[in-house]
């Protein structure tokens, strides 16, 4: 018959103190993912961008009357002309999200 080695057992001190510290890891990486996947929607800007693009392409094309007031989801988009000089006329698109105060803002120069 096979004489099997003793192998040193550890305490149950020992194993739940091991225990903890691998779920606090596991609790740290967890929150640390979620900044980062929340912080990355909330910075996420492609539909505004892509919008006032559009918007862009319509007013370059006379489809767009000035001023110009809409909503897209919890963005508030205005399009106004600047009165700069008498030589050229600026319009600025800007659109504001009403929860972040983000402002995203184009201004075309026409000469």
């Amino acid at each position: 018959m096979v004489v099997l080695k003793k192998i040193k057992a550890s305490t149950l001190m020992e194993t739940l103190v091991a225990t903890v510290l691998i779920v606090i890891v596991f609790m740290i990486s967890s929150m640390i993912l979620n900044n980062i996947f929340s912080n990355s929607i909330k910075s996420n800007t492609r539909e505004i961008d892509a919008y006032l693009n559009e918007l862009e392409y319509l007013y370059k094309n006379e489809k767009l009357k000035l001023p110009y007031y809409d909503d897209l989801g919890d963005w508030k988009i205005s399009i106004i002309t600047l009165n700069t000089s008498s030589s050229y006329k600026s319009v600025e698109f800007e659109a504001l999200h009403i929860i972040t105060n983000k402002t995203k803002t184009k201004v075309i120069r026409e000469d």
